[in-house]
């Protein structure tokens, strides 16, 4: 990212965050977008990068920073009080060493009982209960948006999320910072207030920053990974980073080396590919936090459209860090069937008071598959800690049921915290029975009833929010394989190769036998209230679009729609006809 030279008053106006343009425009050029409470103006030749599909995201981070604020607040008023009664009980506990005649001098009638609600002090020593105070005054947020492009969603952290004092919003194109300006001019006094537009590399400004921000919201168009390093560093004790990852042919598995060198792992190309992919960002978030002697607490993490987005809380302790071997494994999957298992990195060795930390025992895996006999591959390290934390995703969810008037994307956003709501919060990646039936070549059970054995087989079980097929369960795989070889005994499949991978499967006998009964949780309560958890696109071309300054072809029209495509193009048109046969409007509208 380049310098950007600038005046002194230039710098004075970035400082201050005043809007201002630098230039006139054509507002025929301009279309105007209303996204929640905000409003602004984008150009039609796409010369900042605006993405209508984005409202989920936007809308799903304003409801977690709506609930990080009321957590933030109570975390306060509960350490508060902690402290509070600390002092009292030191108050309490103090000898008393005054004599009866010290009456006339003084202070206290040591006669009389003293009650704790009422503690005697001595007036005339203020030094007395000094290093006493508490804080009671909690600062108002600061929020930063490290790549604000038209500045949309830092607006509608202003304007929406109540009790911000500041948005901080970033970009290295003076474009882009430009219409920021514009929109913040244009959304009123609120988001002149309170909302700074600056042109800079928010690397370098998160680096000179240092434990300043409240929030940091990453949403970069592509890897997130070069800003980790400086976001985890410029979040307080306490705070939360939001951050994005649209990379998804990276984390999922199509260039393994790929992601190694952004995020530190390797993914592998099971049915859990977008969950793995969530774990490799938390994993990679949290190497960056070690380095300073920082962790991470996953709140939430979410798969949405075409990208993933974790919410994660960033706290400073040594000796926290030392458990996040713990949190992470490696991953192995199996070439022939569906089997996976986990590998922790570490271990810890309780003795009296003392915890030892030592590396994991292993391999969890022989060299062949139990199952099948197939080899495995290896993947990660991943996160394999719990990615929610259920307090706080009941707590969005019913703040987002509270108010769903202001949510544009209320249906999409509460299915999918529903969903999250019913996950197994401790289970890491999950099981496709669509593709346990490809594996054995048979018809699929319905998901009822192999919910309903693993659940009377005295196993738990629930659905995933990354698709509709996905079942997590902490049944170990031999347990599964078993309930299928019962159904397949009831369905029989047609004679197969005997070096296949289902048919090794299925010349074994159950262990375990089967009891397909209907059992009384095999439905969630979503599905029991027909609560919809899995939407489909609101509107066609629902996706990625195309990345600002970029010239827009017909190759684009699966992204945009031909339409738009047409539209676009016969505007280029008009532009490149001689001055004297176009309007001259630059003159006769107002610039905002």
């Amino acid at each position: 990212m380049a310098a950007v030279d600038e005046t002194v008053g230039d710098e004075e106006k970035h400082h201050t965050g005043a809007p201002e343009t630098t230039s006139s425009f054509d507002i025929n050029d301009y279309t105007i977008i209303k996204e929640g409470e905000a409003e602004i103006l984008i150009h039609v030749k796409n010369e900042v990068f605006f993405n209508k599909a984005q409202v989920n995201n936007r809308d799903m981070s304003i409801a977690v920073l709506r609930t990080f604020i009321s957590k933030r607040q109570q975390e306060h008023e509960a350490r508060l009080l902690s402290k509070k009664m600390k002092i009292r009980a030191k108050e309490v506990a103090e000898p008393i060493t005054m004599e009866h005649d010290e009456k006339s001098n003084g202070v206290c009638d040591v006669s009389q009982d003293i009650s704790q609600d009422e503690p005697c002090s001595i007036s005339e020593n203020p030094t007395a209960n000094q290093g006493r105070k508490v804080q009671e005054d909690l600062k108002p947020p600061r929020v930063l948006e490290a790549l604000s492009a038209s500045g949309l969603r830092a607006l509608r952290y202003a304007r929406e999320v109540e009790g911000i004092e500041k948005v901080v919003a970033l970009d290295n194109d003076k474009a882009a910072v430009e219409s920021c300006r514009r929109n913040i001019k244009l959304n009123g006094s609120v988001a002149s207030l309170k909302v700074e537009s600056h042109l800079t590399d928010a690397r370098v400004y998160m680096l000179t920053h240092p434990k300043e921000f409240d929030a940091v919201d990453l949403d970069p168009y592509g890897s997130p990974s070069v800003f980790l390093d400086s976001a985890v560093q410029s979040v307080v004790d306490g705070g939360i980073l939001m951050c994005t990852a649209t990379d998804m042919a990276v984390l999922c598995g199509g260039n393994g080396e790929v992601c190694y060198s952004k995020y530190g792992a390797y993914p592998l190309k099971g049915k859990y590919f977008h969950e793995m992919a969530l774990r490799i960002l938390l994993a990679c978030i949290e190497s960056h936090a070690n380095r300073y002697k920082r962790y991470i607490v996953p709140v939430l993490s979410v798969k949405m459209d075409f990208y993933v987005r974790v919410f994660v809380r960033i706290f400073t302790s040594a000796s926290a860090m030392k458990n996040t071997p713990l949190k992470l494994s490696y991953v192995y999957q199996c070439i022939g069937c569906d089997s996976f298992h986990l590998q922790s990195i570490g271990r810890t060795v309780s003795k009296n008071t003392s915890v030892r930390y030592l590396p994991g025992f292993g391999p969890v895996v022989s060299q062949e598959c139990s199952d099948c006999g197939k080899k495995y591959n290896m993947g990660g390290p991943i996160w394999s800690a719990p990615i929610h934390d259920m307090g706080w995703v009941n707590s969005i969810l019913a703040d987002v049921k509270s108010i769903k008037e202001r949510y544009p994307a209320f249906d999409m956003i509460s299915a999918i915290l529903t969903t999250i709501s019913e996950e197994l919060p401790d289970v890491p990646l999950f099981l496709c029975l669509h593709n346990l039936s490809a594996t054995l070549k048979c018809t699929s059970p319905s998901a009822v009833l192999f919910r309903s054995a693993v659940i009377n087989a005295g196993y738990r079980i629930s659905g995933c929010h990354t698709g509709p097929l996905g079942m997590k369960t902490d049944a170990p795989m031999d347990v599964i394989w078993d309930i299928m070889r019962c159904w397949v005994k009831n369905h029989p499949v047609k004679g197969q190769a005997p070096n296949l991978a289902g048919s090794v499967i299925l010349a074994k006998e159950p262990v375990l036998q089967a009891n397909f009964a209907r059992a009384v949780a095999s439905l969630s309560k979503a599905q029991l209230k027909k609560v919809a958890r899995f939407l489909p696109n609101p509107e066609r071309h629902w996706g990625p679009k195309v990345r600002a300054g970029r010239q827009i072809t017909s190759k684009h029209a699966s992204l945009l729609g031909a339409e738009v495509v047409k539209g676009l193009q016969k505007l280029e048109e008009v532009e490149d006809e001689p001055a004297s046969k176009r309007k001259k409007t630059e003159e006769s509208i107002p610039n905002i």
